[in-house]
């Protein structure tokens, strides 16, 4: 049988808790009550601004727009097909919104800014 000792233990404590992240990340989240038509009805957003982009687990990003006293309509950037009532999703703290430079110019983009045009990405001048 393996013995340790009090010393040792004390020192593993010791070194677990000097490891420890005391990092405390506050998330705002909401939960999704239904989904159909590329809406979404999410509980649970109580913080979420007008026009603010989410994300639900599945990883669709959503566009928060109808800001109602117990739930907000969410407008889905995407097919939205994987998303299920109780499905977790977070706010992201930023507003929509398209970074603008010459390297759109010919460009195909989806609704998010992403380039579908199969030539890569590009890059841009954000203009805060």
């Amino acid at each position: 049988m393996v013995t340790i000792r009090a010393d040792e233990i004390s020192n593993i404590i010791r070194e677990r808790i000097e490891q420890y992240n005391r990092e405390v990340k506050v998330v705002n989240t909401g939960t999704v009550l239904q989904v159909g038509d590329g809406i979404a009805r999410v509980h649970g957003l109580d913080k979420v601004m007008a026009g603010e982009l989410v994300e639900f687990q599945e990883g669709t990003i959503g566009i928060a727009l109808n800001l109602e006293s117990n739930n907000v309509g969410v407008v889905l950037m995407g097919d939205g097909l994987l998303i299920q009532e109780g499905s977790s999703v977070k706010a992201t703290g930023r507003i929509a919104q398209i970074p603008v430079s010459d390297g759109y110019l010919g460009r195909v983009l989806n609704a998010l800014a992403k380039p579908i045009d199969g030539r890569g990405k590009f890059h841009f001048l954000n203009l805060a």
